[in-house]
């Protein structure tokens, strides 16, 4: 059936190149190669330009396919698979002496943390009142107690306040991410071209990106507080060695001289 415009199409190229041969005086029929090479050649290039012609047809009706399949292809394809994405929960308890609220409040919002510790827990302790009187040894022990308290009490404030901050984005980073996913298994067309799937990739790599940034913080917190921990270890092994060192010279200086006489009396008194 599809030949058949191409066979009628061919006739009358043929008629229209033989019609000019015909004699011009008598009946007779004087046959021109040269038109009748012309209208071979014509005849090739009409069969040429029908079959390029069903050859372009056949790709954009391929094309439009593709495009269709690829549109429907995220939706159909992908969407069984997804799973609920799991939020921060807000961290809560009770209230027992009226002193967590402020402190609770700062860990889900990073909000004033110095003073929610503070509410919370023991105040710093004071200087020790006798300081001044002590010795080098001993004010330094002193010392580097006082600074593990006082290091201990920032980091901890730190570490609230970054989690904190953390805790308090991770719900518009939650929304953030469920229109992103709708956006991805959306069977839109708008969705589906090239500018919207790279923009779509731009925004999950700075998303990736930016919880690669929380968890180098929340690690870096846990480094601060074992850093405070060993800190601790550390003076208390020190100060042993110190006073392991210093015992033998305070003995011979202090009780050697109270129990020098303690055997000649004992003697005498026999």
């Amino acid at each position: 059936m599809k030949r058949k415009p191409f066979a009628l199409a061919a006739g009358f190229l043929v008629a229209i190149a033989i019609s000019p041969a015909f004699a011009q005086f008598g009946s007779g029929i004087v046959y021109d190669p040269t038109q009748g090479g012309h209208a071979l050649q014509q005849i090739r290039q009409a069969g040429q330009l029908y079959t390029t012609a069903l050859q372009t047809r056949d790709t954009v009706i391929s094309a439009y396919n593709l495009a269709h399949e690829l549109s429907l292809a995220p939706q159909q394809l992908y969407q069984r698979y997804t799973t609920p994405w799991t939020n921060w929960n807000t961290v809560t308890t009770v209230n027992t002496y009226g002193n967590t609220a402020a402190l609770f409040q700062s860990i889900n919002t990073g909000a004033n943390p110095a003073t929610a510790l503070n509410a919370a827990s023991v105040s710093q302790a004071p200087r020790y009142p006798l300081y001044g009187n002590l010795t080098s040894q001993s004010q330094q022990i002193v010392a580097a107690q006082g600074a593990t308290s006082d290091l201990s009490n920032g980091v901890a404030q730190t570490n609230i306040q970054t989690l904190g901050a953390i805790r308090a984005s991770s719900q518009q980073r939650a929304s953030d991410i469920q229109k992103l996913e709708a956006q991805t298994y959306s069977s839109d067309p708008t969705q589906q071209t090239y500018m919207a799937t790279l923009q779509r990739i731009n925004q999950a790599t700075l998303m990736q990106l930016h919880a690669q940034q929380d968890a180098n913080q929340i690690a870096q917190a846990a480094v601060l507080q074992q850093m405070v921990i060993q800190k601790q270890q550390q003076d208390a092994l020190n100060a042993a060695f110190q006073d392991a060192a210093t015992y033998q010279q305070q003995y011979n200086a202090t009780v050697s001289p109270l129990t020098s006489g303690y055997g000649q009396t004992m003697s005498q008194s026999h």
